[in-house]
């Protein structure tokens, strides 16, 4: 067993050598989306490794091409999908915001302000900024969303 500590919400979680991040995120009922279903295709399960990136499996050629479209990319990113633990005292950072897959995950939330950023699904980009008011306009603008995280969904890249 390993133990992996999340910040910023300071908390610890056991996990067996090799399981992946992304288990060690649902465990924790972080609620991280998986728009891809965990291929390493999108960015839903970015984190930042604050210690012991020498302690999770490298990067995947996967891994890298899709970090490459992420906005919010860092040399201590990582996708929780991609990589195992494989050593003990990984601290990850979870990034400030919350995803979102479709524009209709919104209306809910319609003509108040966004308490958190918003971010894209793919390339992790703030869609609505921490603060903003969401609009009708802005969830007709985002509508196009629903067919990238379709597309991405359905690759079998």
């Amino acid at each position: 067993m390993k133990t992996i500590h999340f910040q910023p919400i300071n908390e610890s979680l056991p996990v067996k050598t090799q399981t992946d991040l992304l288990q060690a995120l649902l465990a924790k009922n972080l609620n991280v989306l998986m728009s891809c279903g965990g291929k390493g295709l999108c960015s839903t399960c970015h984190v930042y490794i604050k210690e012991g990136m020498d302690r999770l499996t490298p990067r995947t050629e996967r891994e890298n091409r899709t970090l490459s479209y992420v906005t919010s990319v860092t040399p201590q990113s990582r996708l929780a999908c991609q990589c195992r633990v494989l050593g003990e005292g990984v601290v990850v950072e979870l990034p400030e915001g919350m995803y979102i897959e479709r524009a209709e995950d919104l209306m809910g939330l319609l003509g108040t302000r966004a308490a958190t950023n918003i971010l894209h699904p793919i390339n992790g980009s703030i869609l609505i900024a921490k603060g903003k008011i969401i609009t009708r306009t802005r969830l007709e603008e985002l509508r196009d969303l629903n067919v990238e995280v379709e597309r991405i969904r359905n690759s079998d890249d």
